[in-house]
């Protein structure tokens, strides 16, 4: 019973990081949308856009790469 390897999803954990990083990208909309305090253009698309998109393509190659590895 203990040696049974149980498959487990390796990308689970970047698919809550992703359900995470959406939560927050629409807070921070909502409260530049409300609160009008928007920041500049470039900033906030810099804030809205490409640092979750960075963050969510690093983490997918390195989890990819993680799986990968443990399969061979």
């Amino acid at each position: 019973m203990a040696n049974k390897s149980r498959s487990r999803n390796p990308m689970a954990a970047w698919w809550i990081g992703l359900a995470v990083i959406l939560a927050v990208v629409a807070y921070v909309a909502y409260q530049f949308a409300c609160m009008e305090c928007r920041p500049a253009g470039f900033l906030e698309f810099m804030i809205l856009g490409i640092m979750p998109a960075v963050y969510l393509i690093l983490m997918y190659l390195t989890l990819k790469d993680q799986s990968d590895s443990e399969r061979e």
